[in-house]
């Protein structure tokens, strides 16, 4: 365990449940490869950065997600301008293209990524902030980082809990990663994911935890009926308000407070 990286009990063994409807194999295949498409979009308009817009960007994630099968219904606060931090709970893969489509903003990762064949580059090239979460010496110099990033007007987008939940059961944001809010003094704007079944229910198809494998979850997903991504976009909690960072990482904590009312689907 690392300050970066708590533990999670969920396992697709034991949180993972079958889906009750099923679409049928051709569906799925076409979803996964509608999917493939707007990724490959995406890696060939990687070169542009910044230079492509954020509504275009917003709604290339939002096709992603669509892509897949999944409803995507927001609700809640505006997203402030400039340097702001991202946070939310974290269940799936499909949890990055949700928040990014709140706004873009330059993700968090870990450091093994950096050094992926092609994926590494390409998420280097695309702004990533790559983090050492097994290395305490480097907490300091990361944080800085992360708070020159805010100071220069960036988004920067952050999974507190530090690892996948099932969504039925959540961890705690650790406090880290509030520190750099605090020290570029920028606002901090909570989000809260959830995925539901056709029946409204709580649904774990989407959930990306313990060993499974990303193929499984990605067909999991696109075979599945009527699911819908939930993203509750709460009141962003402003410089100054907390001085702390273990008061602040509790006050963005999902369920800290509520939404503002509203919404749409997608």
């Amino acid at each position: 365990m690392s300050v970066w990286l708590p533990g999670a009990p969920c396992t697709p063994r034991a949180c993972v449940e079958a889906t009750a409807a099923a679409a049928a194999v051709p569906r799925a295949v076409l979803r996964l490869a509608a999917v493939g498409l707007l990724l490959l979009a995406g890696i060939a308009l990687l070169p542009l950065g910044r230079r492509v817009p954020p509504g275009p960007v917003r709604r290339w994630c939002r096709w992603i997600v669509r892509a897949a099968g999944v409803r995507v219904r927001v609700v809640g606060s505006a997203v402030p301008t400039g340097g702001l931090l991202l946070v939310a709970n974290h269940i799936s893969w499909l949890d990055v293209p949700l928040l990014a489509a709140v706004r873009p903003a330059r993700m968090l990762a870990k450091s093994e990524i950096r050094r992926w064949p092609v994926a590494g580059a390409l998420a280097a090239r695309g702004g990533v902030l790559f983090i050492d979460r097994d290395r305490l010496r480097a907490l300091p110099d990361t944080v800085a980082r992360i708070a020159g990033a805010l100071r220069d007007g960036a988004a920067v987008a952050a999974f507190p809990e530090g690892s996948t939940w099932c969504g039925r059961a959540q961890g705690h944001f650790r406090r880290a990663v509030f520190q750099a809010a605090l020290d570029a003094a920028v606002p901090v704007q909570p989000v809260r994911i959830r995925y539901r079944d056709p029946t409204g229910a709580p649904a774990t198809a989407p959930a990306f935890v313990g060993d499974d494998t990303l193929l499984a979850s990605l067909w999991r997903v696109a075979s599945a009926r009527g699911l819908t991504a939930e993203v509750e976009v709460r009141a962003p909690i402003p410089p100054g308000s907390h001085t702390d960072r273990r008061v602040l990482a509790a006050a963005a904590q999902p369920g800290a407070g509520p939404a503002h009312a509203g919404g749409h689907h997608r």
